[in-house]
């Protein structure tokens, strides 16, 4: 198959992740990184011709380079979609990846904040006094208090906020649409940034909440240099991201009494199973509590 052709093919696959699938440019960009990968290594030039046995070769190459379980059944989900939409598209008659099984991965428990990081978090912000923190003040209330996602955060655009009647509208996963409560300290933090620090981003009418120095839609990488920084300078030393902070709201809320299925509806979960995660999180953090504090532990 000429090179022309693949290119076509994968921009064709990469319109479907992101038009049909919803997933973002990011993940997408993930997936077709790894059908490279692939097609590149088995060297096949008519895609028909790819059967179970270059698969399952493949993945014994890729254990042979020492890469973990969890990364493996990652490129194997990427070929999985691939071969699918390539059936869909009637390019080749058979999935090869269709008895392919994914290898088990041990689910590492995620990081979590407690309520006083948070806080020191929040403060180290506000201590800040210009408009850098407030923007920052206003993405953790948010981050921690409502449990987005990053790309949910950053897509947030000014009329998917109704701060009078408690809430904001966010759209996830496939463009899935769901109302989240707001508390009042993330209200009061968005009504300072958008007073007294937005203003100073905004170059020209925008719909998005959150702006950087161009007066831009903020980006992934630039959320995250922010939120590095306070964290640093808040002297946080556990490996803290932005999904961290929906982690801690999940974690935090159950610890507080909420059901799971309360918390799977906020987090947008298509499977309450993917939601299941936290209560494990609870039940080893009230573990390392009785450790830490009972005197017969």
């Amino acid at each position: 198959m000429k090179e022309e052709k693949f290119a076509s093919i994968l921009s064709d696959f990469a319109n479907f992740l992101i038009t049909e699938q919803g997933l973002t440019k990011f993940s997408a960009d993930f997936y077709l990184s790894d059908v490279r990968q692939f097609l590149s290594s088995v060297g096949k030039e008519d895609l028909s011709v790819i059967g179970t046995k270059e698969i399952r070769d493949y993945i014994k190459k890729m254990y042979s380079l020492n890469l973990s379980a969890a990364s493996v059944a990652r490129k194997i989900i990427s070929l999985r979609n691939f071969f699918r939409f390539l059936l869909r598209e009637s390019l080749i008659k058979n999935d090869p990846t269709e008895d392919i099984e994914l290898p088990k991965v041990k689910r590492k428990l995620p990081v979590i904040l407690t309520v006083a990081e948070i806080e020191r978090i929040v403060k180290t912000c506000e201590e800040e006094g210009d408009y850098n923190g407030l923007r920052a003040k206003a993405m953790v209330e948010l981050l921690y208090g409502c449990g987005l996602r990053a790309e949910e955060l950053l897509n947030l655009k000014v009329n998917n906020l109704f701060l009078e009647d408690g809430y904001i509208t966010v759209f996830g996963k496939r463009k899935r649409e769901r109302a989240v409560p707001i508390g009042k300290p993330a209200i009061q933090a968005i009504r300072d940034y958008w007073t007294l620090s937005r203003p100073k981003y905004l170059k020209k009418p925008t719909e998005y909440l959150f702006l950087n120095q161009r007066g831009k839609r903020l980006s992934r990488m630039g959320l995250w240099k922010i939120l590095r920084y306070f964290i640093r300078k808040a002297k946080i030393t556990k490996p803290v991201s932005p999904h961290t902070f929906r982690h801690t709201f999940a974690t935090h809320l159950l610890e507080g009494g909420a059901s799971l299925r309360a918390v799977q509806e906020m987090l947008g979960h298509a499977s309450i199973i993917t939601t299941q995660i936290y209560t494990k999180v609870e039940r080893e953090y009230l573990k390392e509590v009785y450790k830490t504090f009972h005197p017969r532990s």
